[in-house]
């Protein structure tokens, strides 16, 4: 069961304020709605390739949630990603056959601002190196807008690169396996400090040299959108602090390496 990037969370403080900064920086941003007993309330980017950002913000503190807690500790950004499964039940019960350990299927749901209520089913892993299962049961479009939303201005069109930081690259690994089955396309590189996964139209990079480790821990880190781009790498300060860059800045600073080298 092939499963591809569903969507990216990334927390902040003031959703009023986060919306706006997306927006100038050239996306189009879709307000998402509540969350039925959580006080949060989110925004979505969708892209063509039909992965998006989902952000998220908080009305009132919620100890007991771990997104407010990376929030409240280590700031906003980036803080967790989703996969889309053909079937949230039946990819948990693969994954478990194989000997990983997820929670689920979990119900969660979201109220838009039309009314519109919408329900899923998630599948919750126990370490952070690994991705949560958002499966639909209402229909996905939905919950990820169509047409026009997925347009945005700094010609985005996608999620070229997820990279994750990771403490035990093998032990990952073995996990994303177990995970995703014997037809996960996986390439180790680095000098095996890191390795690539494909998702679908995206590839996910785990990495297990990243400065996050010994402050933030495991967990997704940086985003490479595709498209033309009409910026390299986004303000921080606009993007609440999420990592987000176009992959054609990336090609441009390989080129400059080789030039000098």
């Amino acid at each position: 069961m092939a499963l591809t990037l569903d969507h990216i969370v990334i927390a902040v403080h003031d959703l009023d304020k986060t919306i706006d900064d997306y927006a100038a920086l050239g996306f189009t941003v879709v307000r998402g709605g509540e969350h039925p007993g959580r006080p949060t309330h989110n925004a979505l980017v969708v892209f063509e390739d039909g992965a998006y950002f989902e952000l998220i913000a908080w009305r009132s503190p919620a100890p007991q949630d771990r997104w407010w807690q990376l929030l409240d500790q280590h700031g906003e950004g980036i803080i967790d990603f989703a996969l889309l499964p053909p079937s949230t039940a039946e990819v948990i019960a693969a994954a478990k056959s194989r000997g990983l350990d997820l929670q689920g299927p979990l119900d969660g749901g979201r109220l838009r601002p039309d009314g519109e209520q919408l329900q899923w089913q998630t599948g919750r892993p126990t370490t952070y190196d690994l991705p949560f299962l958002c499966g639909d049961i209402t229909p996905r479009k939905l919950r990820v807008p169509e047409g026009e939303v997925r347009q945005h201005a700094n010609g985005a069109t996608g999620v070229a690169r997820l990279t994750v930081a990771v403490s035990d690259l093998l032990q990952s690994l073995e996990r994303y396996r177990a995970l995703l089955g014997d037809k996960a396309h996986i390439h180790a590189a680095d000098g095996g400090n890191s390795a690539t996964i494909a998702l679908g139209n995206s590839v996910l990079e785990l990495t297990q040299t990243a400065p996050q480790l010994q402050s933030k821990g495991e967990g997704p880190l940086a985003i490479v959108l595709k498209g033309a781009g009409t910026w390299e790498q986004a303000s921080a300060n606009l993007t609440h602090g999420a990592d987000i860059a176009f992959a054609k800045a990336e090609l441009e600073k390989a080129d400059s390496s080789l030039a000098t080298a």
